[in-house]
């Protein structure tokens, strides 16, 4: 007993040392600077909500689940949200020059929006690559916490919150570029 307790000990620290097995939260810390000294970088990464959401256009519903497999930058928002306003073509841009296989921007309006209202909105700010995906009821916002917006959540590739940020931020500024960049080639090279 005391030899498999010894090595499950050696393995967890060997682990640990390992720089190829970085946490998320390591990565992250350093490249933090102008707006995105406001992320909240969570110690170790917290579930998220199996509630459903609607997909743009009436084309059904969805979970986050459905996301799972890349680094997700999820984002509650609002058509009557000044902040909103300012921040999406900041996310639009990060999701164009980032945007792929491995991290996607996610935006879900949420709260009384109408589909038409969040189409004005996207043309009005000129947005034509991120989701009208809507949280009509705010199901899966209350159960993530999400108590004022914006709220600009990332999540992991196992579908896991490891950071969140409140209030509208830069998102296409380099600190946050570079964020994303490190969080996809770190997990690209294990």
């Amino acid at each position: 007993m005391k030899k498999l307790l010894l090595a499950l000990v050696y393995t967890a620290l060997t682990i640990g040392a390992n720089p190829a097995v970085a946490d998320d939260g390591d990565i992250i810390r350093p490249l933090v600077s102008g707006d995105m000294k406001k992320l909240a970088i969570h110690s170790a990464p917290k579930a998220t909500s199996s509630a459903a959401f609607d997909l743009a256009d009436g084309a059904g519903r969805a979970t986050l689940k459905d996301y799972e497999g890349k680094y997700v930058l999820l984002n509650f928002w609002a058509t009557w949200c000044a902040p909103c306003r300012k921040e999406m073509p900041h996310l639009s841009e990060l999701q164009k020059e980032l945007g792929g296989d491995d991290f996607e921007v996610l935006t879900i309006a949420s709260g009384r929006n109408s589909p038409v209202g969040i189409k004005k909105f996207f043309d009005e700010v000129g947005i034509s690559n991120l989701p009208r995906h809507m949280d009509p009821k705010q199901s899966l916002a209350s159960q993530m916490g999400v108590f004022g917006l914006p709220i600009t959540v990332l999540l992991d590739p196992e579908g896991r919150e490891i950071a969140r940020l409140r209030g509208d931020a830069d998102w296409a500024s380099d600190s946050a570029k570079n964020i994303i960049k490190a969080l996809v080639e770190t997990r690209n090279k294990s």
